[in-house]
């Protein structure tokens, strides 16, 4: 999950908006959230924040399960084999091998655009969502506000819930959209922060949407080029892309699966 990559120190180079004053109350029990609403409300106005999405900050309920889950991140401290293991990586690379053939034109199309090769694209797609087989079942709006009203990462969270309030302006979410228990949402889990930075309308439709594959691969592919792929430049460890992978996810077991898997993939 795209939170993951933001455990380590090195956070602070992901967040992709500028946070408000926490003028707004941080707990650490859902006790205060409804308070904590009614101050952010202000915050988030001044932020650009329009009605509709002060209506889904309204209607957010706490939520238990993000807390516990987020209290309870154990894969990321496994060894790389035993990561690869759990996470089924020789089956995120069969799938993502017979994904680049039935549809090479559209990665190639990707790889010209941003630089970024189909096998980095389809580890990470599959990585996150088994290539969009589970995109979550949380609710991303009270997901995204609880982690900002939750003491622990309050700073960290606050511009994404931001950003996820300001998606639901655009009507590239609702207050109902699901994604994953921190709030990631769509086929490669983006936070709503990254979400609304970085969201490409691929498909030319007039809306990014996220739970749209060729939408969430094209975005994925513009984050990483924004963030300084280097198109043609290898992406294994110690190579100049691998930097780039880190700033997808802070976790050094992900990044070393994700080039490892990705090579096997492009093959």
């Amino acid at each position: 999950m795209q939170i993951l990559r933001t455990v380590l120190s090195s956070v602070a180079t992901c967040v992709v908006l500028s946070a408000p004053a926490l003028a707004a109350q941080c707990g650490n029990s859902g006790g205060g959230f409804g308070q904590w609403k009614a101050a952010f409300a202000s915050e988030a106005q001044k932020a650009g924040v329009g009605q509709r999405g002060l209506q889904a900050l309204a209607n957010a309920q706490y939520a238990t399960g993000t807390i516990q889950a987020d209290r309870n991140q154990k894969s990321f401290k496994y060894s790389l084999s035993k990561f690869m293991q759990v996470r089924g990586a020789d089956t995120i690379v069969a799938q993502g091998r017979k994904r680049k053939s039935r549809n090479a034109g559209f990665y190639q199309s990707l790889e010209q655009r941003y630089g970024v090769p189909a096998g980095v694209l389809l580890a990470i797609h599959g990585m996150e969502t088994g290539f969009g087989g589970f995109m979550g079942k949380s609710e991303v709006v009270s997901a995204i506000t609880t982690l900002a009203y939750d003491c622990r990462r309050s700073a960290f969270f606050v511009p994404h819930a931001i950003g996820a309030l300001k998606l639901v302006d655009q009507g590239a979410i609702t207050n109902a959209t699901k994604g994953a228990k921190h709030g990631e949402l769509g086929h490669t889990q983006f936070l709503p922060g990254n979400a609304l930075k970085y969201g490409v309308d691929a498909d030319g439709n007039g809306r990014v949407d996220f739970y749209n594959q060729t939408d969430a691969l094209a975005s994925t592919a513009n984050f990483l080029r924004k963030k300084g792929w280097k198109p043609g430049q290898g992406y294994q460890e110690g190579q100049p892309n691998f930097k780039v992978i880190k700033q997808w996810n802070a976790a050094t077991v992900y990044q070393q699966a994700i080039a490892i898997m990705g090579a096997r993939i492009d093959g």
